[in-house]
């Protein structure tokens, strides 16, 4: 993969992130309710998650803009993304989860195979300069 490539896939992750990071930070009743999905007792379980998701697309930007200085970031992005899926999946399989993660989990396998490939990428551009 080249590097336009890898900044392309990090520049989307980056807004995709943050851009979600934000809707649930700051309109989360909507959402859940919009779903029909019961909030939880507090609004800071969301919202301290939203925050760490709109952490993370500042550190996709970092990727995108450096991707060789910023390798741990994609690391730490593949952990993310693999936490994600595998927190959703298992809850579908052994019990239920609310509807609305599913799409958001199979985006995260999308950035989660789209990362583990730019990240043997990236390692090349690094070990070429």
């Amino acid at each position: 993969m080249s590097i336009k490539g890898i900044k392309t896939v990090f520049l989307i992750a980056a807004l995709y992130d943050i851009i979600l990071g934000i809707v649930f930070g700051l309109f989360f009743k909507q959402v859940y309710n919009s779903f029909g999905t019961e909030l939880p007792n507090h609004a800071g379980y969301i919202q301290l998650a939203a925050a760490y998701i709109f952490v993370f697309g500042i550190g996709f930007f970092f990727v995108y803009k450096d991707p060789v200085r910023n390798q741990a970031i994609v690391t730490l992005g593949v952990l993310m993304k693999l936490g994600f899926v595998v927190v959703v999946l298992g809850h579908l399989l052994i019990d239920s989860v609310p509807s609305f993660f599913i799409p958001f989990a199979l985006m995260d396998i999308v950035f989660l195979l789209l990362f583990m490939y730019t990240q043997t990428a990236i390692k090349k551009l690094a070990a070429t300069k």
